[in-house]
């Protein structure tokens, strides 16, 4: 009977061990997320006024929250390159109040930020 425990023991261990590395044989890694009109992967990016094709972004925000906009009039592309499904708000008044503008994750508007004085970056 113990002889019996111990072939069982080892028959288990082994089955263990052949699907745990089975397992992680076949886990591939997740594909790199991409950098968007010179965009990082994760970032909100404002490019400079009428610079349209989106080339270079002259501002590039990384932290959830609001961020007040300096000398940022006229037409721009602002995209949102977050991943998960953050979102980004343009908002009229600083601090990221009065939020009239909808921004979701991986697009990007062509607005006019002479009324916005902020822009909102969201969890999901």
């Amino acid at each position: 009977m113990r002889k019996m425990f111990r072939g069982a023991a080892a028959l288990v261990t082994s089955a263990a061990a052949v699907v745990a590395l089975g397992g992680t044989a076949e886990a591939k890694p997740a594909a790199p997320a991409a950098d968007w009109a010179g965009c990082p992967s994760g970032a909100v990016c404002i490019y400079p006024q009428n610079q349209d094709p989106a080339v270079s972004p002259s501002d590039v925000y990384w932290a959830y929250g609001p961020h007040n906009l300096r000398n940022q009039a006229g037409w721009h592309w602002v995209l949102n390159n977050q991943t998960g499904g953050a979102t980004a708000d343009l908002c009229l008044d600083f601090n990221g109040q009065n939020c009239n503008y909808n921004i979701r994750a991986q697009s990007g508007v062509w607005a006019d930020l002479t009324p916005v004085n902020s822009i909102r970056l969201n969890r999901p």
